[in-house]
């Protein structure tokens, strides 16, 4: 809707309405004299570069060659680094003055004419000098658009002073700024436009245009309505689809918005080239023409080169890498305003090759000269840079249609050319090639184009009139590009006929090792070097290259810092007014987001009233604050300003104009706003806003601020501080990590809250790449305490910019600061409590980088304490002094530091007086160790008092002492002398291990010693108790080791045992005392093995009880061992008896009851572990043993109560006839025993000349009166009652007289002595313990007198065993009958019985009549043994005891563990 419409001839026509042409003019004309104006304020005079268009090259920043002299001035080479920058303006000036030649004639022919009409016009009325309302001649139209289509709304409005036109979508303001590339907002010659670009449904809305001006405003709206082209909504419903088929491509806006950058990439590897554009309008029916270029040359769709384009992007995909594929890609894309493009290099870098230090892969393989059986075959070789030299090449071919590949050569060829032969005509071949060197071969190149073997109609041969490798190239010159990049350039080799290309190689400046910068010759003589870590130093050199190979290389270029070319910087932004008293202005701006690579040394400032298009300079001498103010203006008009940024490369651009400024005073009471929001220390979810404080105060003081904050496109703002802070910085936290906000600042006075700041632009919460914090730490060598902060990204014109809770430090004595690269230190200088505080350091030129740190009283005073320490060093001691005595007793003194150096000094004082190395004292250190010492040869009691070690080691001392005297010192000295007397020892034979001991598996304790220094001639000898022991085997010293068993150890081995060996060199005596602690040492090991040997208990049943049993390796009494009953432990006593053998532990339970049920155990103790062993006495197993007792019981009531011989009869006899021979015995039984007399196994009964006799019932005797050789005969006497008996059998021989006494053989009795009646047989020795029989039930054997036995069943006179009888434990009688005579017996053998190794308790003898020849045991030995004549065959004894042995309940051997 429009305002009122004015006639035509009230409408304001005049000079300050200009053509387009007339406004360029005019613009270009300040500018120009601003150029002018602002360079001439540089003192250094103005450097005309050459021309440099011949090496130009797309996307490349080319600066014109310095000139290296030596007189050149420092000014002079500055300029001359910028000097293309300058050519360029110079270049661009001419022009636009060529242009202003042609513009000024129209201008003036313009102003004429419109003068003309003016002066027709108007004379009568003046209509400029009346004050007028804003009224819009043309009002705003609605629009209905396609979505993603342009549309622009236009007005014109009139008024005096000129209007001020702003815009609104929906009551809110439109915003450029806030959707770049949206919305664009134009006012020329009075005509006002909004444009939205590519529209979309949302901004469906209506529209409105505001005009204001001093006297009122005016108003005009309308509605734009978007609709889709397709798939529903408004155009779908009446079926209309827009008719755009007369739209070229080349028609069409594009805009490039997000292009590729330089890529790398490695052999076989994909790569993608991606650039995204902005098309208006955007029409998928009709892409934009694009077109890609590989080093200027246009490349095809392929499968090697794959291209897209829709969608907003353009697309080049590589999918198979190879080093054809690098050079310098270029994306062209014509639209109606010309062509738009981008370009960028890419670099591909060799594969890893199959063989370590082979070559990489040639390329560029193409044929030429192609005949219908013979190919040129031309390739490009590799770049070597740490490689072995290239060899050679091999040629291989494959045909098409085939995988198979046929290697051309037999032997590498070593130019960059190979002529195949032998092809089939019509047949179509690839080709591809693979480089030799001494490592190996190298991977095979991409392959040639298809190549059909036919007769060209022309042939294209390589050939060439230089034969060989081309000549090095010239000077290489390097120059700063970017900060990533360099750019060299260097002169071409002389002989440049068949030139390929060049490689350039890189190096950095103290390395040795060269990189390739380039993987496929380049054919300029100058290149982008891309990827080059900024500030770091390179050199750089050139090889030529063509079919014979690489030139030899260039000289290498000046080392080139890698650092940014200098350039003009950016617009400065941000312009806000601060302050007004109607006649000035201040005005600030923020600073230019780029420097240009040099420092920002002025600022230029430009005013215009908003009625007007002409910009007047507001200082013709630079400003260096980023605050104006500007005067002579005039009150209650509205201006524009804009500021422009220099450094020693010049002006830059100037910033866009700001929002108009009304020139009106500020009256009111409240702050102006603050100024100048910065951001600093932005992490993830916090940052640091500070700001300037308000340059119009107002009333009164300020005395606070408030921030406010608001998410990015929202206009809610959330004040953040509840009171209003003094200081002017706030630390923001709780962010959101990615969201991004925008804050402002009102200040606060008496008088209230006043105007807000400018809305900063929006941060995003989240720290830069590679952010790192400030540390605070103290130099090691000085001691200073600091501040250090590494920054992650700087660059050439970075300053590092320190302060003091967020107040900048300017020259303060307190603090030094020092910048060293990328690091900045900030030092104190004596700090105390009024150092502390928040310190802050911002890096500028960067994008972003700072930190802060809070220095506390705590962490000063920490730092403090190590600062001392520092500046008064002392040498840190690991340990203090100390001695040691060494062999020969020699002592030591010593002492360790952590760190010494080299230039160490030290010295040793004993007793307050200094000692020096010489004799007896010897000084030395070691310095990787740390450790300084002094040995004394001759320690004596001289030696005692005090030493001390005094240590300088450059700033830093220490001194450490030891006190050696009283019973400190006595015992060094007792050791020293004992070490003394050790060495003098260990001259001669010696023992080098003395005595110890150890227990084997068998329980047997070994006192075991080690020799040295051993000779044939040394002698050893075992002692006990100064007894000499005699080992069954002599102990041999020459094995360097002696041991003496000690078998079935118990307390009777305690004592002192003593080992000694010596030679003429001298003796030496090792002694051992087993008693106390040894002797429980030893019982405790041999209870470990014992403990871990013994088996489960087991029952052995006697007539006296229940046994329980456990067999073990060996057993003593001195073992710790426990019998326990139901966990109680039990003592020996007449009821529970404990005992044992020397292999195994009993406990038996006599005269057993139910009360003696339950679990029985038995713990062994070794003093560290406890081995048990456990058995159930109970149910089944208690009812069986118990039986088995009763039984046992019995059995030996009868053996005891049973009728037998006592003794004094003789096993043969051997009397001469007529003489009288007496058998007498003793016998018992209870009841009383009945005796029968046998010969020949016939009772004999008694008569004159045998007469029996029985007396007392005890003493049976048979007399023989008057014998003859027909009482020659095997003899016996059967004793037995109702419990038993025993059969005792004599054999009798008698001879004739005269006749030989037969002499004594085995089987042959000594004669007796005739008419000698035997007494009463003595009372044997008490029997040792015998062992259990097994279960073959073999009886018991008993002894009679110490008589020999007789067999029983032989008729015939027996041999005399070699075994002896067994041992009777109970002494038998003596016969109170008188002895009777009786021929002298022979005694038993002596040879002993084996041992059995089934053990039985201990039981009395008694005979019996049961053979002893079906016993298996043999007989232990007779008591009263007396030598006799040996027996060829073993006679058994013959006294049998009663055949109802004893019988056992379990196998009394179980097997062991």
């Amino acid at each position: 809707m429009a305002s009122k419409v004015i006639p035509w001839y009230k409408r304001k026509y005049g000079s300050k309405v200009k053509s387009d042409l007339a406004y360029q003019y005019s613009t270009k004309r300040v500018i120009s004299q601003q150029t002018q104006r602002k360079s001439s304020c540089k003192s250094a005079t103005q450097v005309q570069a050459q021309a440099t268009e011949a090496m130009a090259e797309p996307a490349y920043t080319i600066p014109v060659f310095r000139q290296r002299t030596t007189e050149a001035t420092e000014e002079t080479e500055e300029y001359q680094r910028v000097s293309t920058k300058v050519e360029k303006g110079l270049a661009a000036i001419q022009e636009e003055l060529q242009r202003m030649k042609i513009a000024t004639k129209a201008q003036v022919d313009s102003l004429a004419i419109q003068k003309e009409v003016k002066e027709k016009m108007y004379k009568k009325v003046d209509l400029d000098e009346i004050p007028r309302l804003p009224d819009f001649m043309v009002a705003l139209r609605p629009h209905t658009v396609w979505e993603k289509t342009p549309v622009k709304l236009f007005c014109t409005v009139l008024g005096n002073p000129r209007p001020i036109v702003k815009w609104y979508k929906g009551g809110v303001p439109v915003d450029p700024l806030s959707a770049p590339g949206k919305y664009k907002i134009e006012n020329k010659y009075g005509v006002h436009s909004l444009i939205i670009s590519r529209c979309v449904v949302s901004d469906t809305a209506e529209y409105s245009a505001v005009a204001s001006n001093a006297y009122g405003t005016a108003t005009s709206t309308a509605t734009v309505t978007v609709r889709r082209a397709a798939g529903g909504g408004w155009s779908s419903q009446i079926g209309l689809v827009p008719h755009l088929t007369d739209i070229h491509p080349t028609k069409l806006e594009v805009t490039l918005v997000d292009c590729f950058p330089v890529t790398f990439g490695v052999e076989g590897e994909s790569a993608s080239l991606l650039c995204s554009m902005v098309v208006v309008p955007d029409l998928p029916n009709i892409p934009p023409v694009v077109q890609w270029y590989r080093d200027d040359k246009p490349l095809k769709p392929s499968h090697l080169a794959e291209m897209s384009a829709g969608g907003g992007v353009a697309r080049l995909v590589l999918p198979h890498l190879a080093k054809d594929d690098e050079g310098l890609y270029t994306l062209r894309i014509y639209s109606k305003d010309g062509t738009a493009e981008h370009c960028a290099y890419l670099f591909v870098s060799d594969a890893t090759t199959p063989v370590a230090g082979a070559p990489g892969a040639p390329m560029s393989v193409k044929a030429y000269d192609i005949n219908s059986d013979y190919v040129l075959v031309v390739w490009k070789p590799p770049n070597t840079v740490n490689e072995a030299a290239i060899t050679g090449y091999f040629v291989d071919r494959c045909e098409a249609g085939s995988d198979t590949w046929v290697q051309c050569n037999d032997a590498p060829v070593k130019v960059c050319k190979y002529p195949v032969h032998g092809l089939m005509v019509g047949h179509c071949y690839y080709f591809r090639v693979r480089a030799v060197n001494s490592a190996g071969i190298s991977r095979p190149s991409r392959k040639s184009e298809k190549v059909t073997a036919l007769d060209p109609a022309e042939n294209e041969r390589l050939q060439g009139s230089h034969e060989g490798v081309p000549s090095a190239p010239g000077q290489v010159v390097a120059t700063r590009n970017t900060k990533s990049s360099v750019f060299v350039q260097w002169e071409a080799p002389k002989h440049t006929q068949g030139l390929m290309g060049y490689y350039i190689d890189g190096r950095i400046v103290g390395t040795k090792e060269w990189f390739p910068c380039n993987h496929k010759p380049f054919k300029h003589n100058r290149f982008v070097v891309h990827g080059l870590t900024p500030g770091e130093s390179y050199v750089f050199r050139v090889q030529a290259v063509n079919v014979f190979g690489l030139s030899d290389e260039s000289q290498e270029s000046s080392p080139i810092e890698v650092e940014s070319a200098l350039a003009t910087p950016s617009a400065p932004y941000g312009i806000c007014m601060l302050s007004c008293d109607g006649s000035s202005m201040t005005v600030a701006w923020k600073s230019p987001k780029r420097c240009g690579g040099s420092k920002i040394n002025a600022y230029y400032v430009d005013k215009r009233n908003a009625d007007t298009l002409v910009w007047q300079e507001v200082n013709l001498s630079a400003i260096m604050d980023r605050v104006c103010t500007v005067d002579n203006l005039t009150d209650g008009t509205f201006y524009e300003f804009k500021v422009q940024a220099a450094n020693i490369a010049g002006v830059g651009v100037p910033s866009a104009p700001s929002l108009p400024m009304k020139c009106e005073a500020w009256n009111m009471e409240q702050p102006g706003p603050a100024y100048d929001l910065t951001f600093s220390e932005v992490r993830s979810h916090s940052l640091v806003l500070v700001w300037k404080a308000p340059v119009y105060t107002g009333a009164s003081a300020t005395s606070g601020y408030f921030v406010d904050m608001a998410k990015k496109g929202s206009s809610e703002f959330v004040t953040l501080n509840q009171d209003a802070i003094t200081h002017r910085y706030l630390q923001v936290t709780d962010l959101e990590e990615g969201e991004s906000y925008v804050f402002r600042v009102r200040a606060v006075n008496a008088h209230g809250i006043g105007k807000p700041s400018m809305v900063t632009e929006a941060v995003c919460a989240r720290p830069p790449p590679g952010t790192k914090e400030i540390v605070a730490g103290v130099d090691e060598e000085t001691g200073d305490i600091f501040l250090s902060l590494e920054a992650s990204d700087i660059s050439a014109t970075s300053e590092f910019v320190w302060s003091k809770n967020y107040k900048p430090i300017g020259e303060c004595p307190r603090i030094a600061i020092t910048t060293k690269g990328r690091t900045s230190k900030l030092s104190f200088i004596n700090p105390d409590k009024d150092d502390l505080g928040r310190y802050s350091v911002v890096v500028t030129d960067t994008d972003g980088v700072s930190a802060s740190h809070t220095l506390t009283e705590d962490a000063l005073n920490t730092m403090l304490e190590l600062s001392h320490a520092i500046r008064n060093p002392i040498v840190p001691l690991k340990h203090g002094l100390n001695y040691e005595v060494l062999e020969k007793g020699h002592v030591r003194f010593w002492v360790q530091a952590v760190k010494i150096s080299p230039s160490l000094s030290y010295r040793f004082v004993v007793n307050d007086k200094e000692v020096t190395s010489g004799e007896g004292h010897k000084m030395s250190h070691d310095v990787a160790t740390g450790i300084i010492q002094m040995t004394v040869d001759n320690f004596t009691r001289a030696s005692e008092g005090t030493y001390t070690v005094q240590i300088h080691d450059g700033k830093a001392k220490a001194q450490s002492s030891l006190v050696l005297v009283g019973d400190v010192f006595l015992a060094a000295l007792k050791e020293a002398e004992f070490q003394r007397r050790e060495y003098i020892r260990k001259q001669g034979a010696h023992f080098s291990e003395y005595l110890t001991f150890n227990v084997t598996e068998d329980c047997t304790v070994m006192l075991a010693c080690k020799l040295a220094n051993m000779k044939k001639e040394t002698t050893f000898h075992w002692y006990k108790e100064d007894d000499e022991i005699v080992p069954e085997i002599p102990p041999n010293v020459m094995s360097g080791a002696c041991a003496l068993p000690i078998p079935l150890f118990s307390r009777k081995d305690q004592g002192v045992y003593k080992a000694v060996i010596g030679d003429e060199r001298g003796k030496d005596t090792s002694t051992f005392d087993i008693s106390g602690q040894v002797f429980d040492d030893i019982i405790n090991a041999i209870a470990k093995i014992a403990g871990e040997s013994a088996s489960d208990l087991v029952i052995q049943c006697t007539p006296e009880g229940i046994r329980l049993q456990c067999y073990m390796n060996y057993y003593t009494e001195e073992m710790k061992t426990v019998w326990k009953h139901r966990e109680s432990k039990i003592a020996s006593s007449e009821k529970m008896r404990i005992g044992g053998t020397a292999e195994m532990a009993w406990m038996q339970i006599c005269d057993p009851s139910d009360k003696e049920k339950g679990l029985y155990t038995i713990e062994i103790c070794d003093g560290v572990k406890t081995h048990s062993r456990t058995f159930d006495l109970s149910g089944q197993a208690y009812t069986d043993a118990y039986e088995e007792y009763l039984r046992l019981k019995a059995a030996a009531f009868a053996e005891k109560n049973r009728g037998r011989v006592m003794g004094g009869l003789p096993d043969v006899v051997t009397i001469m006839e007529e003489k009288s021979l007496s058998l007498t015995c003793t016998v018992w039984g209870e009841p009383t025993p009945e005796v029968t007399w046998f010969k020949n196994e016939q009772e004999v009964a008694s008569n004159e000349h045998t007469k029996i006799t029985f007396d007392g019932g005890k003493f049976a005797s048979l007399v023989i009166n008057q014998v003859t050789p027909e009482d020659s005969g095997k003899y016996s006497i059967n004793v037995r009652n109702k419990y038993g008996g025993e059969f005792v059998e004599i054999t009798v021989s008698v001879y004739r007289h005269g006749e030989q006494i037969p002499e004594a053989k085995l089987g042959q009795p000594k004669m007796a002595t005739p008419s000698v009646t035997p007494g009463l047989p003595k009372s044997p020795a008490p029997s040792p313990k015998t062992p259990t029989p097994s279960k073959a039930q073999t009886p018991a054997l008993s002894m009679k007198s110490p008589t020999p036995a007789s067999t029983a069943k032989s008729p015939t006179p027996a041999l005399k065993s070699p075994t002896p009888a067994p041992k009777s434990p109970t002494p038998a009688p003596k016969s109170p009958t008188p002895a009777l005579k009786s021929p002298t017996p022979v005694p038993k053998s002596p040879t002993p019985a084996p041992k059995s190794p089934t053990p039985t308790p201990k039981s009395p003898g008694f005979k019996s009549p049961t053979p002893l020849a079906k016993s298996p045991t043999p007989s232990p030995k007779s008591p009263t043994p007396t030598p006799a004549p040996k027996s060829p065959t073993p006679t058994p004894a013959r006294s049998i005891k009663s055949p109802t042995p004893p019988r056992f309940m379990k196998s009394p051997t179980p097997p062991r563990k």
